[in-house]
């Protein structure tokens, strides 16, 4: 499972024209799955995402969670975060999940993130043309992946 995590100030996701998601002031997290990706995965990121201290505390240093600013959290599933690139110019997306090991993932993710967070978060829709926009704040943009936890 790899994220990677963008401080925003506001995002938005727009499917065919309409708007699908938007947030306010906390996270869009971009999220892929491998197939071996599990719960223990789930939830030892959701823990990281919730508690990754990113924010300005009153003395502008980086000391604050999503959770304790009372943020948002806009989630959006990225096979592409597992592109291999390494060969050619053509990535290969081979290391990706396929939608029917994904999807479940994708949608337990989202339902820890809320459980977690004590309220809804946004999403995108799995598998469709998404437009994103965001405003990165700071900017302040952070990867990790579930296969390097040590």
């Amino acid at each position: 499972m790899r994220v990677i995590i963008q401080r925003v100030t506001k995002a938005s996701v727009t499917i065919d024209n309409n708007l699908k998601s938007k947030i306010a002031k906390g996270l869009l997290v971009l999220v892929g799955f491998e197939a071996e990706d599990n719960s223990d995965d789930i939830d030892w990121m959701c823990k990281k995402i919730l508690n990754l201290r990113i924010f300005d505390d009153a003395d502008g240093v980086m000391n604050l969670s999503v959770k304790d600013i009372d943020g948002d959290i806009l989630l959006v599933s990225q096979f592409t975060l597992h592109a291999m690139t390494a060969k050619g110019n053509r990535p290969s997306y081979i290391k990706a999940a396929r939608p029917e090991i994904a999807i479940p993932l994708y949608e337990s993710t989202i339902k820890k993130l809320t459980d977690m967070l004590a309220k809804e978060i946004q999403t995108g829709t799995f598998g469709a043309d998404m437009k994103v926009e965001l405003i990165n704040d700071g900017p302040v943009t952070i990867a990790i992946d579930t296969k390097n936890k040590e």
